[in-house]
């Protein structure tokens, strides 16, 4: 750390009232109010925390002897000097006992089919309402809060104290009545005196269709009431989609893993699958490979901003038996030496799955 007297610009024989003048006049140049900047309120804090050291005589005598001057030790802290110097934290006036709401989350699960085609909800929210009992006033049968008798209605109070720039007068909220300046002293017994009460609510929400995990709805004016029946927050409702039992969602494409059989990848067939629009027939070319897969248009989820579906991909699995019987070889065997296949004969094509593997590695 720098030399203390170095940072206020004194020499180290100087004696108190030096002391003092350096570091009011760099206070008033490096006061946050006057300059904003990070580097400029670094410095404020060192200059501030060497007169700290300094003005202290017993601190300054353990620092002059080469020991810690223990900047967090009993005397001045850094909000005291800075209530000394610059007039405190004042409240500036009562506060208004009437105050917006805060907003409030709820999460709530839909499943894919609600998500692609939207749907309509009733959420039940236990929240802060406006009390009918006093109609957000806290007062009891009409009666209204009275000026506050301490502070004269002002809010907060004045205090004056002696610092090193002699008598300064600082302002805090008043303890008495909370910086409101008034006090209700008959508060509502429904919601003792705060204008609010928690209910539960049935809430309509609409779910638009295309939305996803993580989206979420605004619903304005049905968070919290705020304190004094204030306007109330808003409400926001997210969405968790659950899983689908056979499709696989990635954004406004949904995907379907097929098996079909060796013999019907080799002929090519159609096929009839379910989707979230009912059943389909999807054709199954001759020679498909396992791995390959066949789009469906207009089968997906529909978009969420503008019109229109993404597609649905359909995954074909290629199944090879695991079991023959005694015919059944016979004739597998014979169809490959039809085709003139021998045993222990492997073939790579590109673009095959061997590929996709490839690929997906990064070989």
């Amino acid at each position: 750390m720098a030399d203390l007297y170095e940072l206020l610009g004194v020499d180290r024989g100087a004696d108190q009232d030096d002391i003092k003048r350096a570091y009011r006049k760099l206070a008033r140049e490096l006061h946050p109010d006057v300059n904003p900047d990070p580097e400029v309120q670094d410095r404020f804090k060192e200059i501030t925390a060497a007169y700290e050291v300094l003005s202290d005589p017993q601190k300054r005598q353990n620092y002059d002897m080469g020991g810690n001057a223990n900047f967090g030790g009993a005397g001045f802290g850094f909000g005291d000097i800075m209530d000394a110097f610059f007039g405190g934290g004042g409240s500036r006036g009562p506060r208004p006992r009437m105050r917006a709401g805060q907003d409030a989350l709820i999460r709530i699960e839909v499943s894919l089919h609600e998500a692609c085609f939207g749907t309509e909800r009733e959420i039940s929210v236990e929240s802060a309402v406006r009390c009918n009992k006093c109609e957000g006033s806290g007062c009891l049968d009409g009666s209204a809060p009275q000026r506050c008798e301490i502070c004269k209605g002002r809010g907060e109070t004045q205090q004056v104290t002696r610092s090193f720039l002699g008598q300064v007068m600082t302002s805090r909220p008043c303890a008495n009545c909370q910086g409101y300046g008034s006090v209700i002293s008959n508060p509502c017994r429904e919601c003792a005196g705060d204008g609010r009460v928690r209910a539960k609510q049935n809430i309509p929400v609409k779910i638009p269709a295309g939305v996803e995990t993580g989206n979420r709805i605004q619903l304005s004016g049905r968070g919290e009431v705020g304190p004094g029946g204030g306007p109330a927050g808003d409400l926001y409702v997210e969405i968790i989609q659950k899983d689908h039992e056979f499709l696989v969602r990635d954004g406004n494409t949904l995907h379907l893993a097929l098996g079909i059989t060796m013999s019907s990848a080799a002929l090519g067939t159609t096929l009839t699958v379910e989707t979230l629009d009912g059943p389909i027939s999807v054709e199954v070319k001759p020679g498909t490979q396992s791995g390959a897969t066949i789009p469906v248009k207009n089968k997906g989820v529909t978009h969420l901003r503008g019109g229109g579906r993404g597609d649905l991909v359909v995954h074909v699995e290629v199944h090879t038996p695991t079991k023959l019987n005694r015919e059944q070889e016979e004739l597998m065997k014979k169809f490959a030496s039809l085709r003139g296949e021998k045993d222990g004969d492997s073939q790579v094509r590109e673009g095959g799955l061997f590929s996709k593997f490839r690929d997906a590695f990064g070989r």
